[in-house]
């Protein structure tokens, strides 16, 4: 069998070789690249150790919920709630902050928090047959007006010391435990999405989730789970911002969702289902987090950064369509003259 590669055409060769040279994956590594160095020219201090640690802060805490979202959206669902499960789970650590609770208590609120709203959600897809898009549009009104209700025009900063190591610590050097933790956690959710049968099952179910229940998987057992993970995650990203931040406000995290799932599909995670891997979201989110960052050290205002968040997630979105149909066009038209 070795020397099948051999006897290929020359031409098939080059054009397999072309096509893995341009999967989605090595685009964004020249993409990230080419914005590296265009942040490098826009400010002398950029290659300093210390500052690209702190561009790492402009990623890390969404990416931690990029990761789950992605296995949903692989999947073929969505969840929309994740911004307002964050406000809700900075809230509830607020509270329990207030009346003194320990730094454990907080960490495990907001862990609760969080996945008892993704159970909700869960439950919502699963139970009650609603389309995630719509559920989770709902929960992320409930959660986000659930903040507001609690606190109103409050601010909460009664956190323990201790606390703001999540969001502020470094485990050496410049290196955040923020990074630390996304990198543990996207090593963890590649491993799983690509090398077990878990995976390949979320896979099948986005694919199709007919054949695949007809396959022995579980399909609403996982879609719950996932929506629960995600939710946990979401609530362990809200105990990292509010440690950053060192304070809870009803309006923290909010229009992230969209930053979110920008980070999902502009890594290569197809919205119909059925594609995507964890190198691509992790990709596109320190691409996501070095434009940010770089905009920021042009002093582009927050309005312009969040029209570019958008116009990328229109254009990965709409461009494979766009591309699909002019390449069915010389089709059609030799059909036509056929």
């Amino acid at each position: 069998m070795s020397d099948v590669p051999v006897t290929l055409p020359v031409a098939v060769m080059h054009k397999l070789r072309l096509r893995s040279f341009i999967r989605w994956e090595w685009l964004l590594v020249l993409v990230v690249i080419a914005d590296f160095a265009l942040n490098t020219f826009a400010s002398p201090y950029f290659l300093d150790p210390w500052t690209l640690s702190d561009a790492t802060f402009n990623f890390t805490e969404k990416a931690v919920v990029a990761l789950p979202m992605a296995f949903l959206i692989i999947a073929g669902e969505i969840d929309i709630s994740v911004a307002g499960i964050m406000a809700l789970a900075s809230v509830m650590m607020g509270l329990a902050a207030e009346a003194g609770a320990p730094l454990p208590v907080l960490l495990a609120i907001g862990l609760v928090t969080g996945l008892a709203a993704g159970c909700i959600n869960g439950a919502l897809v699963t139970t009650f047959n609603v389309p995630s898009i719509v559920a989770t549009i709902g929960t992320m009104s409930l959660f986000r007006g659930s903040a507001y209700a609690i606190l109103g025009d409050r601010v909460f900063k009664s956190y323990p010391h201790a606390f703001a190591y999540f969001g502020q610590g470094y485990v050496a050097g410049p290196v955040s435990f923020e990074l630390v933790l996304f990198v543990l956690l996207a090593i963890v959710a590649g491993a799983v999405l690509h090398f077990t049968a878990p995976g390949r099952r979320v896979y099948a179910i986005g694919n199709n989730p007919v054949a695949a229940a007809l396959s022995g998987v579980r399909v609403t057992n996982y879609r719950f789970l996932l929506f629960a993970v995600t939710g946990l995650a979401a609530g362990l990203a809200s105990i990292l911002l509010t440690s950053r931040l060192g304070s809870t406000r009803p309006s923290i995290a909010d229009g992230w969702e969209l930053d979110i799932i920008t980070m999902v599909v502009l890594g290569g995670v197809a919205v119909e289902g059925g594609a995507g891997s964890i190198v691509g979201v992790v990709l596109a989110a320190v691409l996501m987090g070095l434009l940010t960052f770089g905009m920021g050290l042009l002093n582009v205002p927050g309005i312009v950064m969040k029209i570019v968040t958008g116009g990328l997630l229109i254009v990965v979105v709409a461009g494979p369509a766009l591309v699909r149909r002019l390449r069915a066009l010389p089709h059609r038209h030799r059909g036509g003259l056929g």
